[in-house]
């Protein structure tokens, strides 16, 4: 009976948990991020600079609590951003940038690629709504 008891105990804070990680951060009325560099449509080398722009929400480290903040994800040759509470993988398409960077070198195979910005929260979840940039194509050569 002990060892049942134990099961659901576990169980119920197991599922309050990820009920709890699926709770979208409201996005502040007003914020947005967009890509400063390079221009929609550029010819770019196949290691460029990519710059950050932000405004309305405060940029901050991954991990910091304070409230109305977030840090940038940069989605390459993404056709969605991440839905509203869901973790932003990382992995070659989603690079994160959790140290509060508003640039980075960026270094794609030639031919054309997309790139938009979305920001994430403390834990690299989507806001509710998305803070997306303009998807922009870059073309490499």
């Amino acid at each position: 009976m002990k060892a049942l008891l134990s099961r659901v105990a576990l169980a119920s804070v197991l599922m309050g948990a990820s009920v709890l990680a699926l709770a979208a951060t409201p996005a502040p009325e007003g914020a947005k991020v967009s890509i400063i560099s390079p221009a929609d449509g550029a010819t770019v080398d196949k290691t460029f600079t990519v710059k950050f722009g932000i405004e309305g929400i405060d940029l901050k480290p991954a991990g910091d609590p304070a409230p109305h903040s977030g840090h940038h994800h940069l989605l390459v040759d993404v056709d969605q951003p991440i839905a509203p509470g869901q973790v932003i993988p990382t992995d070659d398409h989603h690079l994160h940038f959790g140290k509060a960077q508003t640039e980075t070198q960026l270094t794609l195979a030639p031919g054309k690629h997309t790139l938009q910005l979305e920001l994430g929260d403390t834990g690299h979840q989507a806001f509710d709504p998305v803070i997306v940039s303009k998807k922009i194509t870059v073309n490499v050569k």
